[in-house]
């Protein structure tokens, strides 16, 4: 057996199964509660930067397919599970979790309690860790996690948007099964935007182009778009500020805008609230969110490690829309005379539940009001 460490910033290091790629990475270490969608996890953008930790026990069962990933390839720093599956028991499998790993230079490992890990991270916050097969001397790897830079003011949209503009189709391999006639043209700002996100898009209507993070409002105001939307993203928000200072300029203009995860913090900043760290993040498939405008409540998937400050809301125009039960944090946020809203969990799913779609809907006839 391939022994690989996990050494977190604190000094604790746990010993396990090396299951992955042979190698190093380092990044912060955070937890996912999801039961299952380990394929999308390791293929959201927004988790480049993270070693990923899963709590369920027992990972991998149904293999790997082409067809269950949220991007071209997966993103993740590190990937932590108490047992990964040896045997993959699903007709759509191509690879086991193991050969995948491997072939995408992931680094794995299991054999880990990670029901301590879990306690640790909630306890003390999300640390920065470093995982290993190759340097297996405890001191030398929490000397290493201690240099890892911080997530807050790490830029890291640059490292995953996409380089020129695109046409959906292009952007999303798989077929966008289930599309209905475009009436709506619409710039998806791209700051690791899930596929499952522009498949929806299409779905409702939409003819998306992807931007690259960093175009500026002048391209997308030229090319008469009836709505944007800002994209799920890694890192820091604050530090965006090619985004903010766009999104400010399309804002003035009354463009009809919808923003998800760190589009939503995005989103937040141009309109002048400010942005905080979290102490151990959301990351699931099953936070609850209240929708306070009927009192019903959302179970939701979730992946931020950053939140819209509510105190910094004073005296801006802005309504909050949504709240998570778990914490009180702000969930979601509608300007009250802009046509623009944005939530900060994932309504697309993928993998998650499906309660939150009509905000696509909604979306739609903001576009319609304003056309």
């Amino acid at each position: 057996m391939a022994v690989a460490k996990l050494a977190l910033e604190d000094g604790t290091v746990f010993t396990g199964r090396s299951c992955g790629a042979s190698g190093e990475r380092q990044g912060e270490v955070v937890f996912n509660t999801a039961l299952s969608g380990y394929q999308e996890i390791l293929t959201d953008p927004s988790y480049k930067g993270q070693i990923v930790t899963m709590t369920y026990p027992h990972i991998g069962n149904t293999g790997v397919n082409e067809d269950d990933v949220e991007s071209a390839r997966p993103w993740v720093e590190g990937f932590v599970a108490r047992e990964f599956s040896p045997i993959s028991s699903n007709y759509r499998a191509t690879l086991s979790l193991a050969e995948y790993l491997s072939c995408h230079d992931i680094v794995a490992i299991d054999d880990v309690d990670t029901r301590a890990l879990t306690r640790r991270l909630r306890l003390k916050g999300a640390m920065n860790g470093v995982l290993s097969t190759i340097d297996l001397d405890d001191r030398n790897l929490v000397e290493k996690a201690k240099r890892v830079p911080s997530m807050e003011g790490l830029d890291l949209v640059k490292e995953v948007t996409c380089k020129e503009p695109r046409p959906w189709r292009e952007f999303v391999t798989a077929d966008a099964d289930g599309s209905t006639e475009a009436k709506y043209r619409v710039a998806v700002f791209d700051c690791g935007a899930k596929w499952n996100i522009i498949r929806l898009l299409a779905r409702h209507g939409c003819d998306v182009t992807v931007f690259p993070a960093s175009t500026p409002a002048e391209a997308v105001l030229k090319g008469g778009f009836d709505g944007v939307f800002l994209s799920n993203g890694p890192g820091d928000p604050a530090v965006v500020t090619y985004l903010v200072g766009t999104v400010k300029e399309l804002l003035r203009k009354e463009v009809p805008m919808f923003g998800i995860c760190l589009g939503h913090q995005i989103m937040g900043l141009a309109l002048g609230a400010k942005t905080f760290k979290l102490k151990f993040g959301h990351h699931g498939a099953n936070h609850p969110v209240r929708h306070l405008a009927g009192g019903r409540v959302e179970i939701t998937s979730q992946n931020h490690g950053f939140a819209v400050d509510e105190a910094s809301l004073q005296g801006l125009n802005l309504e909050v829309t949504h709240v998570n039960l778990n914490d009180g944090t702000i969930e979601g946020l509608r300007h009250t005379s802009i046509p623009a809203f944005c939530v900060q969990y994932h309504p697309e799913a993928s993998p998650g539940p499906h309660d939150s779609r009509y905000l696509f809907e909604s979306f739609q006839k903001l576009m319609d009001q304003h056309q």
